[in-house]
């Protein structure tokens, strides 16, 4: 029997729900991309994310494939894409992911099966009205590496270390970004139009970043 626990304006949490049932779900909202579905153990959270949520989702996920662009890193962009494995009996939707460090292990396959492949390097949250499920635990038992959430307000970057999340300044996957560095950008969104922020990233990125990025590239190689 399925119990509906919560209904908002923008979610809707049920309980016993099967994996059969959350599958059939995810593809009968392939089309719908608007919604988002998060599955544990048989609770499921359907989402229907509203206008911010969506601006700082796409805002964030510019700023990372910039971002790779400069420093002329290859990437598989994955978006939305439902990350789950059965035999864990979870399964989600982040905002945005990336293959990153692991994208040689995936950029040429048609369907990445998480139960053999590696998962996403990097996830994207934004969590400007929480979810009703911990969403990280889900990320914890997938083995994503790294994770950022942002809540409207500010930005935490999460790392995996020893099957725990802790919060750091700075990015895994990419060493020199720091966590005030992404939040300083974000935070322009309400007086900067979005094409020229993401050009005064770029600017920062080939001065200020590739400065630190030379810098520490003399000292581990230092001249004879």
């Amino acid at each position: 029997m399925t119990a509906t626990l919560i209904q908002s304006p923008d979610r809707v949490l049920l309980q016993n729900i099967s994996w059969r049932t959350y599958q059939s779900l995810v593809r009968d909202f392939e089309n719908q991309p608007a919604m988002r579905l998060t599955y544990d153990r048989g609770l499921l959270e359907i989402r229907m994310p509203l206008d911010p949520h969506e601006t700082y989702k796409k805002l964030l996920g510019r700023l990372v494939e910039a971002l790779t662009e400069e420093l002329g890193l290859e990437i598989r962009s994955l978006g939305s894409r439902t990350c789950d494995r059965e035999d864990l009996e979870r399964g989600l939707e982040p905002d945005q992911c990336y293959y990153i460090q692991n994208e040689p292990a995936v950029w040429d396959k048609a369907q990445i099966d998480l139960s053999q492949d590696p998962p996403p390097d990097l996830a994207i949250e934004v969590d400007i009205t929480s979810s009703s499920i911990d969403r990280l635990a889900i990320y914890t038992a997938l083995g994503v590496p790294e994770v950022w959430r942002y809540n409207g307000q500010s930005l935490t970057i999460y790392r995996l270390k020893h099957q725990q999340y802790q919060p750091c300044d700075f990015s895994l996957a990419f060493p020199l970004l720091a966590r005030a560095d992404v939040e300083k950008f974000l935070t322009l969104r309400t007086s900067t139009k979005e094409n020229a922020l993401i050009r005064l990233f770029r600017d920062w990125v080939r001065t200020d970043y590739r400065g630190e990025e030379r810098s520490k590239d003399r000292k581990q190689d230092p001249l004879p």
